[in-house]
């Protein structure tokens, strides 16, 4: 029965390491391995993968393109028209309730894609200029609030 304390490796599954530079009957003795001359038979020897023998380098080659701006704000959006699934205001805490946005550290944003049907009082970070026309329309009202909570004046 194989147990814990006898338990061995597949015949031929283990190999054992190269014995370099142990002397001529070794077979792998004097250069070890590594050539007579050259960068690669020195101590610390040999190229990076990505160096091309001083030809100008793939990285260095290829034009840079873009820039990603380290200080976007990068909202949740909610459309006006799934603001009818909420029983009353709409403000971070009940839009994450109702599992319309996922985080309550991340600004929210309302656009305007869709109807509203009854007034509904909003207080979010950012609203576009059709969804704050649609709400007000509606009989409703919008609060900007600052990123910071809190609303803004």
């Amino acid at each position: 029965m194989i147990e814990l304390h006898n338990l061995k490796s597949a015949k031929g599954s283990r190999r054992a390491r190269k014995r370099l530079g142990r002397g001529p009957g070794s077979g792998s003795g004097k250069t070890a391995g590594r050539g007579q001359d050259g960068q690669n038979s020195r101590s610390g020897g040999g190229v990076p993968a990505w160096f091309e023998g001083g030809q100008m380098p793939l990285q260095r080659r290829i034009p840079k393109r873009g820039f990603k701006n380290r200080n976007r704000v990068e909202y949740q959006v909610v459309n006006v028209g799934d603001l009818g699934i909420l029983d009353g205001d709409a403000t971070p805490e009940t839009l994450k309730a109702s599992g319309l946005i996922r985080t309550l550290r991340a600004p929210v944003k309302i656009l305007g894609t869709g109807e509203v049907a009854e007034p509904i009082r909003c207080s979010v970070h950012a609203v576009s200029g059709a969804a704050r026309e649609k709400i007000e329309s509606a009989g409703g009202s919008v609060t900007i609030l600052s990123p910071h909570g809190g609303e803004e004046g």
